[in-house]
Order: structure tokens, then C-alpha cells, then sequence
């Protein structure tokens, strides 16, 4: 990720509606959630979620699918993850204990199990 990129991300992310609809898309995981049931969960009506969910695919946060007559939103985990990179790119500058924090709090959710993801 660049910093025209990150950019983008960073000012699709800072508005509280899309905030929240990038972390229930993240919670979803990668199935997803049909918009009706994105709005409901957010709290956001329907004709200011489709605004919000464009802001996000626009910057590369989210993706979408049709199924049927729904429409399903998932987080872009490559997206995100490129965005954290981007952040903690040069944290350590030879210290690793700078970024240990930042790394032990994924543990829980995240689980080494020997693969290594490239972005």
C-alpha cells in the first residue's frame, strides 16, 4: 500500500457510520453480510448506508457480491492488512519491542500457525 492509498483508507475510516460498518464487516468475517442486516446491525438507514458502503468500496476497504436479490459486503482483509503494514512499516527501526505490543494484541484472535501471509 502507498500513501495515495493509505490516504484513501484512512479517509473513508474517519467517519463514525463507516468505521462501524468496517468492524462488522470484520466481525462477519469473510462471509460477509447482506446490506439490510449491515444496516440494522450499525444502525445506519439504508439510503445513507449505500453512500457510506461506496465511500468504503471506493477506497478498497470492502468488496461486494450478488446473491439472489441481496447484495453481501465483506471486509477487504488483504486491504486492511496492507493498512496496518503501511503503519507499522519502519516501527521497529532495529527494536523490535516497540512493536510487540501492537503484535500480541492480534494473539488472540489471530493464532500463529506458521504460515506467514504476505500482502
Amino acid at each position: 500500500m502507498d500513501e495515495s492509498q493509505a490516504l484513501s483508507a484512512f479517509s473513508a475510516l474517519g467517519q463514525e457510520h463507516r468505521l462501524r460498518i468496517v468492524r462488522a464487516l470484520v466481525t462477519a468475517g469473510p462471509n460477509g453480510l447482506a446490506a439490510g442486516v449491515l444496516g440494522t446491525t450499525v444502525g445506519v438507514p439504508g439510503n445513507n448506508l449505500s453512500f457510506h458502503l461506496k465511500e468504503l468500496s471506493h477506497a478498497g476497504l470492502i468488496r461486494s457480491r450478488r446473491e439472489g436479490k441481496s447484495v453481501i459486503y465483506k471486509a477487504d482483509f488483504a486491504a486492511l492488512s496492507g493498512l496496518i503494514q503501511f503503519l507499522m512499516r519502519d516501527c521497529c527501526q532495529g527494536h523490535p519491542e516497540v512493536c510487540a505490543p501492537a503484535v500480541a494484541s492480534l494473539a488472540p484472535c489471530c493464532p500463529p500457525t506458521g504460515d506467514i501471509i504476505h500482502v
